[in-house]
């Protein structure tokens, strides 16, 4: 079934975005979670109306677009997330979280599609390019920090990657001998085997005989 997105969905689409899924998954996950809605056809008129007026805004000119980079270039962006130890955050900056901050500080409109970023999740800086017209691209100076907190250093910064890093690194990468060798060494050897018995000596009565046959 089709649906309009309400917010960014990670491999499913952008705020606004009118994409087609399995009915189960809007009905069982998206819908209750306010992530979407079904795509009526009066639904989908009012939001192809809504990105005519945002289009509006846009960049006309060269000369348009070039005057609005170097707005951007002077606005940072700052989000306030929640986040643990490592740096990571619980969530993630979507490119609509980008551009509803661009309106917000700088009253410039972009198209999230144009913000060429994925989502952001850990804190830092960052610079996110904005494509405003064809080849005028400018990069926005953005700033994830921990909620309530400031930013680390860049060492700090640094050794939180790592630490998450290492955190992560799979088990095969401990010290110790391969799981293959470990079953092998349980395994029970196999018994030896006791030599086959020697043949016995044939009884001197069977070599009489054969002599008395010759004789005879």
């Amino acid at each position: 079934m089709e649906v309009i997105l309400l917010r960014d969905v990670e491999k499913i689409g952008l705020r606004g975005d009118v994409v087609s899924v399995a009915r189960g998954y809007a009905r069982n996950f998206l819908f209750p979670r306010r992530l979407a809605e079904e795509a009526t056809a009066a639904r989908v008129a009012e939001l192809r109306k809504r990105e005519a007026r945002i289009a509006r805004h846009e960049a006309k000119t060269a000369e348009q677009a070039q005057e609005i980079a170097a707005t951007l270039g002077k606005t940072e962006l700052r989000f306030e997330m929640k986040a643990g130890p490592t740096g990571s955050l619980f969530g993630s900056v979507t490119p609509t979280d980008i551009a509803d901050q661009l309106w917000a500080k700088a009253k410039v409109r972009i198209d999230r599609r144009k913000i060429g970023v994925d989502n952001i999740k850990r804190i830092g800086r960052y610079q996110v390019p904005v494509e405003l017209f064809q080849d005028v691209v400018v990069e926005v100076p953005t700033v994830v920090v921990p909620e309530g907190g400031e930013l680390p250093s860049d060492e700090e910064l640094e050794a939180m990657a790592a630490a998450e890093q290492q955190a992560e690194a799979p088990a095969a990468a401990h010290e110790g001998p391969p799981l293959e060798e470990l079953v092998a060494a349980d395994e029970p050897e196999p018994p030896a085997q006791e030599p086959a018995p020697e043949a016995e000596p044939e009884p001197d009565w069977r070599a009489d005989a054969d002599a008395a046959l010759r004789d005879s």
